[in-house]
């Protein structure tokens, strides 16, 4: 028998089950020297269940006597979306409702080449979210990154062949596009208006396979500063809220129901004796809104800044043997580039970008990565001993740019071929780690 409410009740109304009528028979009054028996039947359920592997002997059978079970009722959860607005804060449930049928699966196939030159094909797997009604679904670029084709899926189950208007890579930002009218887009936050410890949500594609999975927690902590696998140094948000594989590319809402960032990547104690649990990170929306505009109009990011040169990180050896600044080794200067003419040279150390310290190539890029195309920066070089200051305008990084930096980097690497066994330069150590930028 079940009973709800029972914190109203005593001990003696409750009325043990082998009480009841049986087979036609009278109820039984229950008798105090069975109590024993209750609470030892009891105790060895509560073992069975933590206990999990152990248990009985086969065949052998444990009575159950005087087993209460305690039920309680209330009526199903309604989520009401009669006047939701992005101006007022919405219930998890309300977030969910109003921006599921705009969160998207990505699948995508990817063909690579093995050990043994064979081409093989693979598949990954990640979210998006819609951005316009007529199909623009905004990833990161790692989602689909070698993609020889991508397909999308929503809620309601209808899947569309998607295609590629472009990215970038540097801010693992993607926009897709598939043949659709009518779709329902998410609605733009503003990430700069967060603050830490303010609820956030997240709905996405975790592990590829529980689509449309709804997560929550809270903004742990805003502007972090993450070295990628890539090597690509990106300004994030950090958060709570569940992220795993599969994630990528999702829409990180706050409880206005505005997206408010890209889940992107998170922390693992893989490799690591230490436990990580709960740090994920996100794109701040702001950071990329001019992007996607960009991409979406042209197919690529306008203004991003080109400095035209190969890169190298110093080495330790150098830097504590010979008294060398840390900085980032010129190792090729692009001919007709903004370094070429501000007389930036090969061999050259910059160690720092309008007096913000580097100390690597990494830094010498996020630094520069602040700027737009036409901007003018100085740049503190150490050349042959001594320090000096020089001016640069910063050339636009289009895909012509990018076209004529692999090629040089191309050229680079090949000239250095037949001395592979000895240093690239007196800074430097093989193997070569180029920053192409």
């Amino acid at each position: 028998m079940y009973y709800n409410d029972y914190n109203r009740m005593r001990d003696e109304d409750f009325i043990p089950v082998d009480s009841f009528r049986v087979d036609g028979q009278a109820p039984q009054s229950p008798k105090k020297k069975k109590h024993r028996g209750m609470k030892i039947a009891a105790l060895c359920l509560v073992c069975a269940l933590l206990g999990g592997v152990g248990g009985v002997a086969a065949g052998q059978v444990i009575p159950m006597r005087s087993t209460i079970l305690y039920a309680g009722e209330h009526p199903p959860v309604a989520v009401s979306m009669s006047n939701v607005t992005t101006d007022q804060p919405m219930s998890g449930a309300q977030v969910y409702a109003a921006n599921v049928g705009s969160a998207v699966g990505i699948t995508t196939e990817l063909v690579t080449t093995n050990y043994w030159g064979q081409r093989v094909k693979g598949a990954a797997a990640g979210s998006g979210f819609v951005i316009s009604r007529d199909g623009y679904i905004l990833t990161n670029y790692h989602v689909i990154s070698g993609a020889t084709a991508i397909q999308v899926a929503f809620v309601d189950g209808t899947t569309y062949d998607a295609t590629l208007v472009g990215g970038e890579e540097a801010n693992d930002v993607a926009v897709l596009k598939i043949d659709a009218e009518g779709l329902t887009p998410v609605i733009l936050g503003d990430s700069d208006n967060l603050v830490v410890g303010e609820q956030v949500c997240a709905i996405g594609n975790p592990l590829g396979e529980l689509t449309f999975t709804y997560t929550s927690g809270s903004v742990s902590a805003r502007d972090r500063t993450i070295t990628m696998e890539n090597g690509e140094i990106m300004n994030m948000l950090q958060t709570d809220t569940a992220i795993n594989s599969g994630n990528s590319g999702g829409p990180l809402f706050n409880m206005f129901g505005q997206v408010i960032g890209i889940t992107t990547a998170k922390y693992s104690s893989s490799g690591s004796s230490a436990s990580v649990e709960g740090i994920g990170f996100a794109i701040p929306i702001n950071d990329v809104k001019d992007m996607v505009k960009d991409i979406m109009e042209k197919g690529y990011v306008t203004g991003k800044p080109n400095v035209g040169i190969l890169m190298e990180p110093v080495s330790s050896e150098a830097t504590q043997r010979y008294g060398i600044p840390a900085g980032a080794y010129i190792a090729a200067v692009l001919e007709g580039s903004c370094a070429e003419r501000s007389d930036l040279r090969v061999g050259d150390i910059v160690t720092a970008v309008d007096s913000a310290a580097v100390t690597s190539p990494d830094q010498l890029k996020s630094a520069v990565k602040n700027y737009k195309a036409g901007d003018t920066v100085v740049f503190t070089v150490f050349r042959e001993g001594a320090y000096l200051d020089l001016t640069l305008t910063l050339d636009e990084d289009d895909q012509a740019r990018e076209a004529a930096m692999a090629e040089l980097q191309s050229q680079y690497q090949q000239a250095q071929q037949p001395t592979q066994q000895q240093p690239s330069n007196s800074y430097g150590s093989w193997p070569f780690n180029f920053f192409g930028w």
